[in-house]
């Protein structure tokens, strides 16, 4: 196969969320999306249009190309939905938890998309600097917010959700972003992260009313409230002991964490 000479590029320019630009051998090139070439004035062709429709129908992401102002290609890129994700999703539901689409793709491509995981609401066409503000949207509709994210672009909706996870193979600002990061890029960890966080936060609640317990009953006992009444008084070891019972209790509640069974789904699984 014969070798490609690459071209040389110059004043190249990242249009955030929508699209590049550059100039290759003194021809401007733009690619992106549909609306990033109507900004720039490009006359559409109707063809590659109607091309692009049927593509994103199939729930094809579409790149267009126009060169010296003139559109002369679409591209359709298929993202691969992983098998796992439709149960991914309904574990979510289980667990109470609305899943939300957000995507930067046009709203056919994501409803496509969010169709075959059984995502039933979806924000298309959210540029980066918006999936911040969205965050705050959706905060007021549904309360606390978790997002999962593993892209430059994620970095300000992870920062500014309640909840934040990020993918193992992520960007580097993402996990350093995120409150929790996923040790493989699996989504199928997402809601076994979340069971197990709610399973903890359980089990600290459970401690706390222990903890109190003992110290809201056996302290008074200790100082001889009851003796008035009982001529009860509670030996000093005795007390000392009661005490390391609720250390030992708090502990063995704890470790029972260890023993917890919590759902998965993964590839092939």
């Amino acid at each position: 196969m014969p070798a490609v000479a690459a071209k040389k590029v110059s004043s190249f320019t990242d249009h955030s969320g929508k699209g590049i630009s550059g100039i290759v051998e003194k021809k401007k090139v733009l690619i992106g999306t549909k609306s990033f070439l109507e900004s720039q004035s490009i006359s559409l062709s109707t063809s590659l249009l109607e091309s692009a429709q049927t593509w994103q129908k199939q729930a094809q992401s579409i790149a267009h190309v126009a060169i010296d102002d003139t559109h002369v290609a679409a591209f359709g890129i298929a993202d691969t939905v992983k098998s796992e994700s439709a149960a991914v999703v309904a574990h979510l539901k289980n667990l109470g938890i609305t899943p939300v689409m957000v995507t930067g793709d046009n709203a056919t491509t994501a409803e496509a998309i969010a169709q075959q995981v059984g995502i039933s609401e979806v924000r298309a066409e959210v540029l980066p600097a918006d999936k911040e503000d969205l965050i705050h949207e959706l905060r007021k509709k549904y309360g606390p917010v978790a997002m999962v994210g593993d892209g430059i672009n994620d970095a300000p909706a992870l920062a500014a959700a309640d909840v934040s996870i990020a993918m193992g193979g992520g960007t580097d600002v993402a996990i350093e972003s995120a409150g929790i990061t996923l040790l493989r890029s699996d989504i199928g960890l997402v809601p076994t992260a979340l069971e197990l966080s709610r399973k903890t936060m359980n089990n600290i609640r459970q401690n706390l009313f222990w903890a109190f317990g003992y110290n809201v009953v056996l302290i008074p006992v200790a100082m001889g409230v009851l003796y008035p009444f009982t001529g009860i008084l509670l030996s000093p070891i005795l007390a000392g002991a009661a005490m390391a019972f609720s250390s030992v209790s708090v502990v063995a509640n704890a470790l029972r964490l260890r023993s917890t069974k919590l759902t998965t789904q993964t590839a092939g699984k």
